[in-house]
């Protein structure tokens, strides 16, 4: 399997701002290959980054315009095979059965009880996928970046990152470790970063993504983290900003046997 991905923001800053992007993919260990390029610029003129490592391999790089500017920031990777099955680490089993921000399932545990009783390992993965895909319509627009599991239970509409807390707060309502991946998607239609759940059950890592927008088998990892608020794509920790171009794209060559529906089946490992 092969993928090649790229994204593209640009954004005018105010003075004294420092952007931090999270949209380079995870080295995971086991590619055949991986190749990447990273170009920016401020006000035209190319600019040095500095790379900070995050959680589960996920990298920031940070940039800080004194001054108010055009900037231009464009990655590219291509990646051969797939990667490792990734390791739980006995700190994530814990992490990921909290609430968080945007995934209030100290909230929504009575409503994972009552629809899913005693359900357990990939059946009640597959109940949850289930149920979040038929209570929720795929609504581009129709949430806010404040919005989380509940918010979007209440409004029974959502974007993939809106599927993805629900998702999780459910999975942790059952005491099940579940947490955010941003991901590049192939075949995703429109073309975005898209975010799903990983899910640890019966000893690994399993993907749900309720949306059913993208093949599970072709995604790549960029960032993983409790909820939205730790994989964002563009974030400010100084200043300000207003982003005026943003593009994704992402393809695959699939390999023999690769199954295109993204939904069926055994939830399978995001590399």
């Amino acid at each position: 399997m092969n993928r090649t991905v790229s994204s593209r923001l640009v954004a005018r800053t105010q003075p004294g701002t420092r952007l931090v992007y999270a949209v380079a993919a995870v080295r995971d260990p086991g590619y055949d290959s991986f190749a990447e390029d990273l170009a920016v610029t401020i006000d035209g003129v190319p600019a040095s980054v500095t790379e900070v490592a995050d959680h589960h391999g996920g990298r920031f790089h940070v940039l800080d315009t004194p001054e108010a500017a055009e900037v231009v920031f464009e990655y590219r990777a291509e990646v051969g095979g797939q990667a490792d099955s990734p390791v739980a680490d006995p700190a994530d089993l814990i992490r990921y059965v909290r609430p968080s921000r945007y995934c209030e399932s100290d909230k929504l545990l009575p409503t994972s009880y009552a629809e899913f009783g005693a359900l357990q390992g990939v059946e009640l993965l597959h109940a949850v996928r289930e149920w979040v895909a038929a209570e929720l319509a795929y609504v581009p627009g129709s949430s806010r970046p404040i919005d989380g599991a509940v918010d979007t239970l209440l409004a029974r509409r959502g974007v993939c990152r809106d599927y993805a807390h629900l998702v999780a707060s459910l999975l942790r309502g059952k005491n099940v470790p579940a947490r955010l991946a941003a991901c590049y998607a192939p075949g995703l239609d429109p073309m975005d970063f898209h975010a799903v759940v990983e899910a640890y059950v019966d000893g690994a890592w399993h993907v749900v993504d309720a949306t059913g927008l993208a093949p599970r088998q072709g995604l790549l990892r960029i960032s993983t983290g409790a909820d939205a608020s730790d994989t964002a794509f563009l974030s400010t920790v100084a200043g300000s900003l207003r982003l005026t171009e943003l593009k994704v794209d992402a393809a695959w060559d699939a390999a023999a046997g690769d199954s295109a529906d993204p939904g069926a089946g055994i939830p399978v490992i995001l590399r």
